[in-house]
């Protein structure tokens, strides 16, 4: 087992590790067999605001350091990621059930946001905007917002605390970070330990391992962030907005989805059936883009379909330290309990299941259901898992209105001989991101990222990660005298 789970299963506030000092205790179990790796001491709320505080104190002089000077700890944090490349695998496939393939997909992308933020710390600039009246000078000035509270998710947790703590630091902010309860090391004590070792100064970036349990809104309502990230469930989202709203503060929001790939009648069939099995089934569906949903021309239904439970039923499922091993366990035994009741339901309402996975502990094998009813709540809501719905559809008019017909717009795909044809498919579906010829499981450094409806509020990546993480500011000079009427 990885020592992380024994160096770092504690709180890292003001540039120094320490147990928390609640009640009780967080339980960080391995998914697929059970063993216990770390128990953490909960941070309570004087924590999160010792955490705030420290943050807050640390951020000033670290906002007017020299932007080619930070970007220097973001240029060892990636030589230290790269360094520890096998140590952080090791870890991610034992908190989360990650397989190698998502471990590698994880880490490389981490590797390249952070390769971003390195030039991120440059990105910002100023204005110079005319006046209407004569001899003023107004300067537009972007500056950091001061300290950006993020909350990430236990999915892909490395990438997703760093997607917001890497461009927040970078643009001379200060975070506070709060992991997923199921993901406290990789998303949390890891994330601090690669900046500590990058030489960031103490007190800008703290990490608290707790629960709303202990704290409730003690971490959104703190006085001292000017910005909440999150990312997660569109039910949690609403509140962290609500909450943040009631509070002044700015929320980044990176909800869940319900995409939609879609399967035109001149597509090229084996290469959408890759597209499709991947893009449902990869880290067990646990994917806020996974394609919940398969749309498929009805000209083209029956040997698509062919196609792809054949692949389904080759996918291995299993221990995720098998290199082999395409599907590992879920991330606990709700999610499990969650995924098969949908299965059930699904069923129950008519359905067909052409693949039934069964479900051991967190295991939940692959499924495959055809004949959902068209009203039914299934088809309507996200199923974090593997699960694929296959819908057949007559025409792209229909095939469009079935895509939207969804609270979430996060992402989507649509597989056609004619690019063109893709792109006009796509302008119609109301997401933040949709892909042509491709899966619907993509993130990339300059690229925003984001959705609409109950996807989220705002985007990450490049530019707007500068728009989500500062604020700007108004100063005018007046050269000369004013003309004051009293």
């Amino acid at each position: 087992m990885s020592s992380y789970f024994t160096d770092l299963a504690q709180q890292y506030i003001d540039g120094e590790w320490r147990p928390g000092t609640g009640s009780w205790d967080i339980i960080d179990f391995n998914p697929y067999d059970g063993e216990k790796l770390a128990s953490i001491t909960i941070a309570t709320v004087d924590e999160v605001d010792e955490a705030y505080r420290a943050a807050e104190r640390a951020q000033k002089a670290w906002g007017a350091t020299n932007a080619y000077t930070r970007r220097a700890v973001f240029e060892k944090a990636l030589r230290i990621i790269e360094e520890r490349e096998a140590e952080i695998t090791e870890a991610i496939i034992a908190e989360l059930g990650g397989t190698h393939l998502k471990a590698g997909f994880e880490l490389h992308l981490a590797k390249e946001f952070l390769r971003e933020s390195v030039q991120l710390a440059l990105r910002p600039e100023g204005k110079i905007l005319p006046s209407p009246t004569d001899g003023k000078e107004n300067r537009l000035y972007k500056v950091p917002v001061g300290v950006v509270g993020v909350i990430s998710p236990f999915n892909f947790p490395f990438l997703l605390s760093l997607k917001s703590v890497a461009p927040a630091l970078a643009l001379g902010n200060a975070v506070v970070l709060k992991p997923h309860q199921n993901t406290p090391i990789v998303g949390g004590s890891l994330v601090a330990k690669v900046f500590e070792d990058a030489g960031l100064p103490g007190g800008l970036l703290n990490v608290v391992i707790t629960d709303i349990a202990e704290i409730g809104d003690a971490f959104i309502e703190h006085p001292v962030p000017k910005v909440i990230s999150f990312t997660g469930s569109d039910k949690v989202g609403r509140h962290v907005a609500t909450v943040c709203a009631a509070n002044f503060k700015r929320s980044v929001l990176e909800l869940g989805g319900n995409s939609a790939l879609v399967v035109l009648d001149d597509a090229d069939l084996d290469y959408a059936v890759d597209a499709a099995v991947f893009s449902r089934y990869v880290h067990q569906g646990q994917v806020c883009m996974a394609a919940n949903r398969i749309l498929v021309d009805r000209s083209i239904e029956a040997e698509f379909t062919e196609k792809f439970v054949a692949k389904v039923r080759k996918l291995k499922v299993g221990d995720p330290s098998d290199p082999q091993t395409i599907i590992g366990p879920v991330i606990n035994s709700s999610q499990a309990d969650a995924i098969s009741g949908a299965v059930d339901q699904a069923i129950a309402e008519g359905a067909t299941a052409l693949v039934h996975g069964t479900t051991t502990d967190n295991l939940v094998e692959p499924s495959v259901l055809t004949d959902v009813p068209a009203d039914s709540a299934l088809l309507r809501q996200e199923i974090f898992g593997p699960v694929a719905f296959l819908i057949p559809f007559d025409g792209e008019e229909e095939a469009v209105r079935i895509a939207n017909d969804t609270p979430y717009g996060l992402s989507g795909a649509v597989h056609t001989g004619d690019i063109e044809r893709g792109v006009n498919f796509a302008k119609q579906i109301d997401t933040g991101m949709f892909h042509v010829n491709d899966g619907t499981v993509h993130d990339e450094p300059l690229v925003p990222f984001g959705g609409e409806k109950h996807s989220g509020i705002g985007r990450l990546n490049g530019e707007t990660a500068v728009d989500s993480f500062t604020t700007q500011k108004w100063i005018s000079v007046q050269h000369g005298r004013s003309f004051f009427p009293f």
